[in-house]
């Protein structure tokens, strides 16, 4: 029987793609899905994609093709969940089947949405999708969903825009979503939380609850988020609250925190990182999966960024440099992921 749901192209079929796809076909989407994975594309045609555990646990016929079909557009909605490093390529593709009214969706870490929005020639066309939820393929089309959580939606110019309620809807069935027209803002408060889930989860070589009991992996996460904090006020950054809750604001050390040797409010930002550690406990950094992989990992728009950032409005970003050349040199195999690896970055970046 043929689906009355809009049209959406999903373009990645990791943990993230796979699990927004399925849910999608579901709700009654007419969804193709792309995938560069033969054993994905052949698993679906087999059996469909399978989502298990947060709210998981069923099989949903969605048909994941290699390549983006050139005979079944427009698509209502173009969803961009590969790794930030093919964002661009993705994109590229996509783009002739959007339809003429169509939004384009990044649901990558980072600030993917510029780069989009230059190729797409277009930004009132360009959304950004926060993912505030974790999820990971365990095997080729079954996907685990490892944490619960919703979606920030924002177009990229700021303005309000009704062609997003359908998606929204849609969404839902996964979890609750927010719109912002301030999407700079909740932009950049998850990327500065993500350069230090991904990051440290990536040096130590595990999932993230392996690491942040470590009070020197929470120093460094908070070390992280200061000097992300610190760039994007100097770029003019209204700073969000992650999933309404996490004030990165108020995360960022001051100058009396990072000269104590401990204090109450020091005590209270662990607590803090400790308890979005343990919410994220299971989270194997799709960055460490790059890397076990063989590819490179999407360090520099994380990380990277930040210095980039902070080299631009002249902001002194230390820490985040230090991480960054960590991966880069975990990629080259001039390190081994681990506890003294994370050890070494600390010690370097006292």
């Amino acid at each position: 029987m043929a689906t009355q749901g809009p049209r959406v192209l999903v373009m990645g079929s990791g943990g993230i793609g796979g699990t927004v796809a399925a849910h999608l076909a579901e709700q009654g989407a007419d969804v193709r899905a792309v995938s560069r994975n033969p054993a994905v594309v052949a698993a679906a045609a087999a059996h469909g994609l399978c989502v298990v555990g947060e709210g998981g646990g069923r099989t949903v016929r969605v048909r994941v093709v290699p390549e983006v079909p050139t005979d079944e557009g427009p698509y209502d909605y173009v969803l961009l969940a590969t790794q930030p490093t093919d964002v661009e390529a993705a994109a590229a593709q996509a783009a002739p089947y959007l339809a003429v009214d169509g939004r384009v969706v990044c649901f990558q870490n980072g600030l993917c949405e510029a780069r989009v929005g230059a190729l797409v020639g277009d930004p009132g066309r360009v959304v950004g999708g926060i993912v505030a939820w974790g999820a990971t393929m365990i095997e080729p089309g079954v996907y685990d969903k490892t944490s619960s959580g919703g979606f920030v939606l924002g177009r990229y110019d700021g303005a309000e825009d009704a062609g997003l309620d359908v998606l929204a809807t849609l969404l839902e069935s996964i979890g609750p979503v927010q719109r912002t027209t301030n999407l700079a803002g909740a932009r950049w408060s998850k990327l500065a939380l993500n350069c230090a889930v991904s990051s440290l989860g990536t040096l130590n070589g595990t999932a993230l609850g392996q690491v942040i009991r470590s009070r020197r992996a929470r120093r460094l996460a908070l070390e992280i988020m200061t000097e992300a904090v610190a760039v994007a006020r100097r770029a003019g950054v209204r700073l969000e609250k992650v999933s309404g809750t996490l004030d990165l604001d108020w995360m960022a050390l001051s100058d009396v925190e990072r000269e104590a040797s401990g204090s109450v409010s020091l005590a209270s930002k662990h607590a803090m990182v400790l308890a979005v550690g343990t919410r994220y406990r299971r989270l194997y950094s799709s960055m460490l999966r790059a890397l076990d992989a063989g590819k490179a990992p999407s360090v520099d728009f994380l990380n990277g960024e930040i210095v980039a950032w902070g080299r631009r409005h002249e902001v002194h970003t230390p820490v985040n440099a230090a991480i960054t050349d960590a991966i880069w040199r975990l990629h080259r195999g001039e390190a081994t992921a681990g506890r003294a690896l994370l050890l070494e970055v600390f010690e370097a970046t006292r």
